[in-house]
């Protein structure tokens, strides 16, 4: 999830009868999701020893302070992992892995039930998933082709807030609601429901 250390295992296992060394160079970056490298956030090398059979874990740990700055709002992080086995004239094993961060900060709570020309109440609920403040918050709302634009109070590391916000259905049937969310840290999480209208 954006805003917190990510965490992974590389999984070795050597299916030969004999004993292998294997060095292993990994690598993330973040990316845009086109894969064009924006930023490298972790370079690190390793030698495994694997016995006949065997197989061993590897951990990987970046923290968000690591990728925090560098990532885009696309939040992908590419990753990589090149094995060679020694002493077989250079075989590599090259693993990749993109990995796409969640965004769980906008909930919106709709009443039970919406009515054509009567005005409605939603709960709009927005958090700051990172471990530092966050400034220059914005909501924009769109709905029924127009846009509503709401600066929003800082919010402190990991807080959650919420605002209620008021319009009135002009139409029966679907109609979409989208919001957008962007502060001085991160830019465009967004969430969005369809509400079904009743008629009066």
């Amino acid at each position: 999830v954006f805003g917190k250390d990510i965490n992974l295992i590389l999984v070795l296992n050597n299916l030969a009868s004999d004993h292998k060394s294997i060095r292993v160079d990994m690598s993330a970056s973040t990316i845009l999701y086109t894969r064009r490298t924006v930023a490298e956030i972790l370079k690190a090398a390793t030698s495994v020893e694997l016995g006949p059979k065997q197989g061993k874990h590897i951990r990987v740990k970046i923290p968000y302070t690591h990728y925090g700055k560098y990532l885009t709002t696309d939040k992908r992080i590419q990753v990589t992992a090149l094995c060679e086995i020694m002493r077989t004239n250079g075989l590599k094993l090259l693993v990749e892995k993109t990995i796409i961060l969640e965004d769980t900060n906008i909930i919106i709570k709709l009443p039970r039930r919406v009515v054509v020309n009567r005005a409605v109440s939603l709960e709009i609920s927005y958090a700051n998933p990172l471990p530092e403040p966050v400034s220059r918050c914005v909501l924009l709302v769109t709905i029924m082709n127009q846009q509503v634009k709401i600066n929003l109070a800082r919010l402190a590391p990991r807080e959650r807030s919420k605002i209620y916000f008021e319009f009135t259905p002009r139409r029966v049937g679907p109609l979409q609601l989208q919001v957008d969310f962007s502060c001085d840290k991160f830019s465009h999480v967004k969430g969005f429901v369809t509400i079904a209208v009743a008629p009066a």
